[in-house]
């Protein structure tokens, strides 16, 4: 291969990596990824089983936790 070829596709993929870059930087300063309605809308769409079902879950985690904190002081008998 020649080295212009190579130094033309080695400046090709530095402008193009740059450029993707410079959109994702653009993207995060203008909030491009930004969605603040997502948890507002899911509470408008979900139904009462639904939410029911989270909160059981959130209960069994909180449980699971405390269990778990509870075994840490427990040591069987050597």
């Amino acid at each position: 291969m020649s080295p212009v070829i190579l130094a033309i596709m080695i400046g090709v993929s530095l402008f193009l990596g740059a450029f993707g870059v410079f959109a994702f930087l653009w993207g995060l300063r203008t909030g491009q990824f930004d969605d603040r309605s997502k948890f507002l809308d899911a509470v408008h769409t979900d139904g009462e089983d639904e939410l029911n079902e989270a909160v059981m879950l959130e209960n069994r985690k909180k449980e699971a936790i405390k269990r778990k904190e509870e075994k840490k002081g427990y040591r069987p008998p050597d």
